[in-house]
């Protein structure tokens, strides 16, 4: 429904609103509702070597930094890797940050390094993302034998803003309040993000649905564990 360009240039727009928001240690939706399981189904081992997916001003690159795992992050907003850099400066022999888009094969084809990826991670980008067929595809092919992928993205049976489900649909919202544009998302259907990952090739051995807030019963996101099938 929109262009990949129209979407860069609003986070483009959005990056330095969103890089003082977030800080150093981003919010506590972030830390405490998203990080905790995605963390525990990444599994963290020394010997890790981790692709951050969409990975705004590095939060979760940082993170991972923060326990001695080389990373490769990329987003597709220039500023926002400008602004990544210069606030994990001290990440630098750890943590490298490129530019590259999630929908274009050939952009992700030049993520590949010397050492293949073990694991990538996806924290909250998935839902900003035009194409997910060509990023699932790609980071398949990205891993290393046995590979896993961790996405957390928005819950679609209970964000959403219309009584479609079952349609692919591109809508603008709002995630921070006060942000300056307003960003484009798409909704998909569970099944329809379940097939993104076994059409690349990937079998699910890990899934949690996670509420905001202790007291609510009501989940705001899915976390989901992709392994690489040979």
């Amino acid at each position: 429904m929109y262009s990949v360009e129209e979407s860069k240039k609003i986070w483009d727009e959005n990056a330095e609103f969103w890089d003082m928001y977030m800080s150093d240690d981003s919010n506590d939706f972030h830390r405490n509702t998203v990080r905790p399981k995605v963390t525990e189904l990444l599994n963290i081992q020394k010997d890790d070597y981790i692709l951050d997916i969409a990975c705004g001003n590095g939060n979760y690159s940082a993170f991972l930094a923060q326990h001695n795992i080389p990373v490769l992050a990329f987003d597709y907003s220039d500023k926002m890797i400008e602004l990544a850099r210069k606030r994990r400066e001290k990440y630098k022999s750890l943590v490298e940050f490129t530019v590259a888009d999630a929908t274009d094969a050939e952009s992700l084809k030049r993520l590949r390094r010397k050492r293949p990826f073990t694991k990538a991670v996806s924290c909250m980008a998935l839902m900003d993302i035009a194409d997910l067929s060509v990023l699932f595809n790609s980071v398949y092919n990205l891993l290393d034998k046995n590979g896993i992928f961790v996405f957390a993205t928005q819950h679609p049976c209970f964000v959403t803003g219309t009584e479609r489900y079952m349609t692919p649909y591109g809508y603008y919202e709002v995630a921070i309040e006060n942000q300056p544009k307003k960003q484009c998302c798409y909704h998909r259907s569970m099944q329809d993000l379940f097939a993104y990952c076994f059409n690349a090739g990937f079998s699910v051995n890990g899934f949690y649905e996670v509420c905001f807030g202790k007291d609510k019963e009501i989940p705001e996101i899915i976390i989901v564990r992709a392994k690489k099938s040979e």
